[in-house]
C-alpha cells in the first residue's frame, strides 16, 4: 500500500470512528450490576443467582486458548525475570567496573563471540523454509540481526547460570500445566505401543506450519523411538479446500497399512501444492497401496465421518489452528521446534 492509501486508509478509519461515537452520544451503555468481592474460596470467581461459579466454570470448553493465556504470561514473567537477573546481578559486577551493563556485558561477556557464521546462516533458512527467491539483501540483514541477538542471549544466559550456580534464584510462580485426557481412537499411530509418553497431533494437510509439525514429529520418533507413541488426528481448516479429502485418501491408505499411512502422509505434505484427486491416487500408488481398493473407497467417501468426527473431538478440547499436538495431555501449540517437546517428554520420562 502507497503513502498516499494509507492516509486515506487512516482518515477513513477516523471518519468511521466518529460517526460511531456520533449515534452513541448521548446514550449511556447499560451494564449488567457486578460487585466486586473477595473470593469465598481460591477456585470461585463469582456468584450468580446464589450459584457459585468456579474457574472451570468459566473457562468451560476453551481450555486450551485458556492454558495459551496463561503461557503466555509465564513466558513475559519468565523474560522479565531474566532481565532484571542481568540488571542485578550482572550490572553488579558492571558497577564494581564503573561501568554500565551494557558496556560491562559487551566487553567482560560476549567478548566478540556474536558472529553469524554462513553455516548457521544457512542452517537457519532451510530450517524456516526461506524459499531462497525471497531473500533480498534487507531480508537477509534482518535474519542476521535476528541469529546475532539470539546468540547474545545464549552468550549472557550462559554468563547468568555461572553467577546462580552456588546462588540459586528463588522463583514464586510456576509454569502452568494443562492435563486433558485425549483418546487416540483409531487415529493413525507410530511408536511404542506401550509408549509412557503419548503425542495426539491435530493437523491438515494443506496447512504450511502443520508440514513443519509433521517434520518435528519424525525428528521426535526417531530421538525417543519406542518411549513415544505419536497419533495423528485430522483437523483440515475450512480455508483448505482440499486438506479434508487428503485426510479422507490418507484414512484409505491407513486402512491397508498404517507404514503406507506414514509414507503416504509425509508425501502430501512434501507437495502440498498438488492435492487434487490425480495426485492423491498418484502418491498412494507410489507407496504402493493397492490402488483397486484404494479408488472404492476413496471414491465412496467411506472416512469423510471419521474426519468429521476427528474435528468434532478437537473442537470439544479446544483445539482452534494447527497444528496442536497434547503430549501426555500437556498442550504444545504450533509448529514449534524440538527443544518444546522434549522439554516435555524429557519431564515425563523422568516422573516414570
Amino acid at each position: 500500500m502507497n503513502s498516499k492509501a494509507t492516509v486515506l486508509s487512516l482518515v477513513g478509519i477516523a471518519v468511521l470512528s466518529a460517526a460511531l461515537a456520533a449515534c452513541t452520544e448521548g446514550s449511556a451503555k447499560v451494564k449488567p450490576n457486578l460487585v466486586y468481592k473477595a473470593a469465598p474460596s481460591a477456585d470461585v470467581v463469582a456468584k450468580i443467582n446464589g450459584q457459585t461459579i468456579t474457574m472451570e466454570d468459566l473457562v468451560g470448553d476453551e481450555k486450551v486458548a485458556y492454558f495459551d493465556l496463561e503461557k503466555k504470561l509465564f513466558e513475559f514473567k519468565m523474560a522479565r525475570l531474566k532481565a532484571v537477573m542481568v540488571d542485578r546481578l550482572v550490572g553488579s559486577e558492571a558497577k564494581g567496573k564503573s561501568m554500565s551493563t551494557a558496556e560491562y556485558v559487551e566487553k567482560h561477556v560476549t567478548k566478540g563471540k556474536l558472529k553469524v557464521s554462513d553455516k548457521e546462516y544457512n542452517d537457519f533458512v532451510k530450517e524456516k523454509r526461506i524459499p531462497e527467491s525471497s531473500i533480498n539483501p534487507s531480508l537477509k540483514e534482518r535474519i542476521m540481526a535476528y541469529l546475532e541477538e539470539n546468540k547474545r542471549e545464549e552468550v549472557v544466559d550462559a554468563y547468568v547460570a555461572k553467577i546462580t550456580k552456588s546462588n540459586p534464584v528463588e522463583v514464586y510462580f510456576t509454569k502452568p500445566k494443562m492435563d486433558i485426557k485425549v483418546e487416540i481412537g483409531n487415529a493413525p499411530t507410530m511408536g511404542g505401543d506401550k509408549a509412557p509418553v503419548t503425542i495426539v497431533e491435530f493437523s491438515d494437510f494443506q496447512c504450511p506450519f502443520c508440514s513443519r509439525g509433521a517434520t518435528t514429529m519424525h525428528e521426535v520418533a526417531k530421538k525417543y523411538g519406542s518411549k513415544v507413541k505419536i497419533a495423528f488426528k485430522h483437523f483440515p481448516l475450512p480455508m483448505h479446500r482440499e486438506a479434508k479429502p487428503a485426510s479422507e485418501a490418507s484414512m484409505c491408505v491407513n486402512e491397508q497399512d498404517s507404514k503406507k499411512f506414514w509414507k503416504f502422509h509425509d508425501l502430501v505434505f512434501e507437495n502440498q501444492k498438488a492435492l487434487d484427486d490425480a495426485s492423491l491416487e498418484k502418491y498412494a500408488q507410489q507407496v504402493g497401496a493397492d490402488m483397486k481398493k484404494f479408488k472404492e473407497c476413496y471414491g465412496s467417501k467411506k472416512y469423510a465421518k471419521t474426519v468429521d468426527e476427528d474435528m468434532a473431538y478437537g473442537e470439544k478440547l479446544g483445539v482452534r489452528s494447527t497444528p496442536t499436538f497434547f503430549v501426555n495431555g500437556e498442550l504444545v501449540s504450533g509448529a514449534v521446534p524440538i527443544e518444546q517437546f522434549s522439554e516435555v517428554i524429557d519431564s515425563v520420562l523422568e516422573d516414570s
